[in-house]
């Protein structure tokens, strides 16, 4: 099925690439697309259709339709139309059981009375059957098949700026990105074909000067010094402010342009007629694509159905590429082609006018076609009779009967259509601000009308950026209106037999159009979501236009009254590894990030920070390391980073009133040198973060925020400040601060060691706030000391300017050896914590949780004027509580590691509740948790199950929390002010 060489093929015959389909092997040539090169072996049937598994070919050979959609492997749902040839790939079509020859779907076909259109929505209601139809569609119906082991792919991003952005190289592209860098304009170009040129490296009618002339435009643009050209570029979207993504291969390129100028082309459309998918059967620009671009002959024995000129310039391109030509049948009574036509009998071509393809013929295996039936064109809306039929045999038809403008982005634009009656096409009426169109989406479909096209559009856009020496931007270009409409009113035959398909992605026939509209589904969004026309992965390139057709038809109405359905992002499917990119995620570190290095710190992230998860120790693993840091604050004195936490400032005379409103508790009465837990909901009365407010003074405040929720909550305080228009301001000074955590028995000997300040309980008492001077080798740096912890145990968190970080760090190691000190990580910390029944928003909470739910009422003062979710809680407070979070433990000594967060409490057959946080404790020898349950299951001394991941049950029963000094008197009570840790606790 080769063709001769000439000088414009894009495969190059040197390079020979083995691959596979189907299991047999094939040869083709560097720079063949998959299904050229399997055409070019003789193979027609590339497919199977996604309804019926109906053998498919080639129809488009252009991306707009998914006939042959190949996997191999991780590389999934490839369009072979326009993937080219991987060596040792081994391709398999996808949607198919048992191969693409011998399908055993095949049989769905004889099901297709029983699955009209809307089937879906009316036959699968029933509870007891549905389950088992959805299996068995979801087997038969599809794509490729995920891979769940393929590996992450990690591709990157950049962003690019132009003046004017020109999306399709055709003729019209090229023409436009000329014009617009001659008058001083830079221009980037990209086209999603792999080399430029468009339909002018295809569509010559026999006229070899045409394709010439295309290469040696675009030999023109490639040289000009202020164009920037892009092939295998898609053009995916547009957004606002002219931000269009470019898809690469392996990128995305997030351009911005002052101007853009859309040269998209136009889809071409097939006909309808009985049988229409046979392979064998394909656009005649499809064809042309093989024989010009890929030397790929599409038949032997050709027959050409036509109702425009570039009809009768396909047959010349199939004669002048030694393509026999049978016949070409003119769906039109009158034409502007004679000249064509003569050109085309005078070399024994039979021309037929005013007639039309009523039915494709297959072979004898039902997969190629052998012959068309051919007759009188009808009235719209009515079959042919078969006896005013003839049949001629032939192995291809091409069809050229029609274009639809690929207008995705200019309708994304928002450019307002019309439908143009002289051109049978929806062309743009009002253009947005700095966009423009130009060639086949513009209307224009002539050769050199294209190319002026563009001049214009080219100039316009360069004047539009200020490029050209134009006052107004305003270019007259002379554009020749269309001899003829370049595309049929209705290329549409009835059949009694059906199976005239318009949709090929959906198996849509026309009937199928008919009944849709019958019951009530005749607005054209309507139309598309009962129908799925257009929902394809083709998204209609090659079904809108007649599907619109049809329906202005059967509802009485003009096109322009139809009009089409909304045109969304992306204009053709876009890798997932492509829209996620390498993973630009932002990482924190900490002033004291490098002494945890040092000391075996393993890490985890925290938000967007990092934090050491645990310090390893040689020759122990995690378990035993995060228990021996936990025990280091329990008996003696121990260490954490908690810089990370969120850091933020109030001041103004309306502070306390700020808080008192975004907060439960109040802090009005709160005095200078306190400070007090703060609980924050939001307006539905959900819990969404707590800290510690401190004030400093009547008129400042300094609090936290959990550590992943400081971004979030300093820009929603920020929101509220500006919206109630208080007298204060708020600072967020999370990156300004390190913060220290120490805790343990001899946290109060340590520090004492570090500061000239009284540490006793009367004079600093717990939950109060100092502001003093701390020693750091010669420097007396200014540090707040909060007397709160976390741990359950006498502890400081001292917060000092971030520079000093790590010089406080070394500080109080050094000061803290005697004492056997230990740094500790984020697990002991939730283990120790844990143990104190301390919630973790986020952790035991979610996004339905409130301070009822999560045992907190006593944080929440419902007689404050007013705070944020304070109306919701008081509606929820009426109603019945749902759940409550409750401790929970195992019995004594028993220690099931399978126990995990997220595990269901089970009440009889029901779930009841879920786990939240839950571990052993050395400390207690007990495992404990937390865990929502229903009300009536709270009260302590209640027996709950819990069930496994293997389904086994372990039981547990409610107790009271903390579970570990109920009293809290390690945190009040003295602590050693001098103390000795035992030598063998410090070794």
């Amino acid at each position: 099925m080769r063709l001769a060489p000439h000088a414009g093929e894009w495969i190059d015959r040197s390079k020979q690439i083995e691959f596979g389909f189907e299991g047999q092997r094939y040869v083709g040539f560097a720079g063949d697309t998959v299904t050229s090169a399997l055409w070019a072996s003789e193979v027609s049937v590339l497919g199977r259709s996604f309804k019926y598994h109906r053998p498919r070919g080639v129809l488009s050979l252009a991306n707009h339709d998914v006939n042959a959609m190949f996997q191999d492997g991780a590389r999934l749902n490839v369009r072979a139309d326009v993937t080219e040839l991987i060596a040792g790939a081994n391709w398999h079509a996808v949607n198919t059981t048992g191969g693409v020859a011998a399908d055993r779907g095949r049989w769905m076909g004889k099901l297709a009375p029983f699955l009209p259109v809307g089937f879906y929505y009316k036959a699968f209601y029933s509870k007891r059957w549905f389950p088992r139809w959805e299996r068995m569609f979801r087997k038969m119906a599809g794509l490729g098949t995920v891979d769940l082991n393929a590996p992450h792919v990690r591709t990157p991003k950049r962003y690019g700026f132009c003046d004017v952005l020109v999306i399709g190289a055709g003729p019209s592209g090229l023409a436009a990105a000329l014009e617009a860098a001659q008058q001083g304009a830079d221009v980037v170009i990209v086209d999603e074909n792999a080399r430029s040129g468009g339909s002018g490296t295809y569509q010559a009618g026999g006229e070899m000067e045409r394709l010439e002339a295309v290469r040696a435009l675009e030999a023109q643009v490639r040289a000009h010094p202020r164009v920037r050209m892009f092939n295998r570029t898609l053009a995916a979207a547009y957004y606002a402010d002219h931000w269009v993504p470019l898809v690469e291969p392996g990128r995305i390129t997030k351009m911005r342009a002052k101007a853009v100028v859309v040269a998209s082309g136009a889809f071409e459309q097939p006909a309808v007629f009985h049988n229409n998918d046979l392979p064998g059967v394909m656009l005649a620009s499809a064809a042309q694509r093989l024989a010009w671009r890929y030397g790929v002959a599409p038949g032997q024995r050709a027959v050409v159905l036509g109702a425009n000129a570039d009809a009768y310039r396909a047959a010349l391109d199939m004669l002048e590429r030694g393509i026999k030509v049978k016949a070409l049948i003119d769906m039109r009574a009158t034409h502007r082609c004679g000249a064509l036509a003569r050109e085309l009998e005078v070399r024994g071509v039979e021309v037929i006018g005013a007639s039309c393809v009523t039915e494709a013929v297959p072979d004898t295996d039902g997969a190629r076609l052998a012959a068309v039936r051919v007759g009188p064109m009808p009235p719209a809306g009515m079959s042919v009779s078969h006896d005013r039929t003839r049949q001629i045999e032939c192995d291809t038809l091409l069809m050229s009967v029609g274009w639809a403008p690929a207008a995705n982005l200019l309708y994304q634009a928002g450019t307002a259509m019309r439908y143009d009656t002289h051109v049978e096409q929806f062309v743009p009426e009002r253009l947005p601000d700095g966009v423009f169109a130009c060639g086949r989406v513009n209307g224009v479909h002539t050769f050199e009308s294209k190319l002026q096209d563009g001049r214009r559009a080219g100039a316009q856009a360069a004047g539009h950026v200020g490029a050209a020496a134009l006052s107004d931007g305003k270019v007259s270009f002379a554009i020749a209106a269309e001899p003829e409409s370049p595309s049929h009113a209705w290329p549409i035959v009835p059949h009694p037999a059906g199976k005239n398909f318009v949709d090929f992605d959906e198996d849509l026939q026309l009937k199928d159009f008919e009944n849709a509209v019958q019951e009530g589904f005749d607005n054209i969004e309507l139309l598309k979501r009962f129908s799925t026309n257009g929902m394809g992965p083709s998204q209609g390139k090659h079904s809108n236009m007649n599907g619109l057709r049809i329906l202005a038809r059967l509802t009485g109405k003009a096109p322009q009254e139809v009009g089409t359905t909304t045109a969304r992002p992306f204009f053709h499917p876009v890798p997932m590894a492509l829209l996620a990119g390498r993973g630009f995620n932002p990482e924190r570190r900490t002033p004291i990030h490098a002494q945890h290095e040092r000391l075996g710190a393993k890490w985890m992230p925290a938000g967007v920070w990092q934090r050491p998860e645990y310090y390893a120790v040689a020759g122990k693993d995690r378990a035993r390391c995060i228990q021996e840091e936990v025990q280091a604050v329990r008996t003696g004195v121990g260490m954490i980073d908690v810089g990370t936490l969120g850091k933020l400032e109030a001041r103004g005379p309306q502070a306390a009133q700020f808080l008192e409103r975004v907060y439960v508790s109040k802090y009005a009465g709160l005095k200078p040198g306190m400070t007090r837990y703060a609980l924050m909901c939001d307006e539905a009365g959900v819990v969404i973060d707590d800290g510690v407010v401190a004030r400093l003074s009547d008129d400042h405040f300094y609090f936290t925020t959990t550590t992943s929720g400081a971004a979030a909550i300093y820009r929603e305080l920020s929101r509220l400040n500006t919206i109630w228009g208080l007298d204060c301001g708020i600072v967020n000074v999370t990156g300004a601060y390190a913060a220290i955590n120490l805790a343990g028995p001899y946290s109060r000997a340590v520090l004492a060691k570090l500061v000239d300040l009284d540490l006793s309980s009367e004079t600093f008492p717990y939950l109060g706030i100092r502001v003093t001077g701390i020693a750091l080798g010669a420097n007396r740096v200014p540090a707040r000391l909060m007397r709160v912890g976390f741990v359950g145990e006498w502890g400081y968190e001292i917060h000092i300017p971030a520079e000093y970080g790590a010089a406080l760090w070394s500080a109080i190691q050094e000061a803290g050896k005697e004492f056997g000190i230990r740094p500790f990580g984020v697990e002991a910390q939730r283990l120790l914590r844990l143990e104190k029944g301390h919630v973790i928003v986020s952790q035991d909470t979610d996004g339905l949780t409130t301070p009822r739910d999560a045992a907190m009422e006593w944080a929440v003062k419902m007689d404050k004027p007013f705070f944020v979710g304070q109306r919701s809680l008081q509606a929820i407070d009426s109603q019945p509580q749902p759940q409550r979070l409750v401790g929970f433990a195992l019995d004594d000594g028993v220690k099931n590691e399978a126990l995990r967060e997220c595990h269901l409490a089970i009440e009889g057959t029901e779930i009841a509740g879920r786990v939240t946080s839950v571990s052993w404790s050395e400390t207690l020898q007990k495992t404990i948790g937390l865990a929502f349950v229903r009300p009536a299951m709270a009260t302590p001394g209640t027996r709950i199950r819990f069930r496994l991941s293997d389904g086994t049950m372990v039981s547990a029963t409610v107790v009271p929390t903390p579970f570990y000094d109920p009293d809290n008197a390690r945190q009040k009570d003295a602590a050693p002010a001098h103390a000795t840790a035992p030598r063998e606790e410090t070794a």
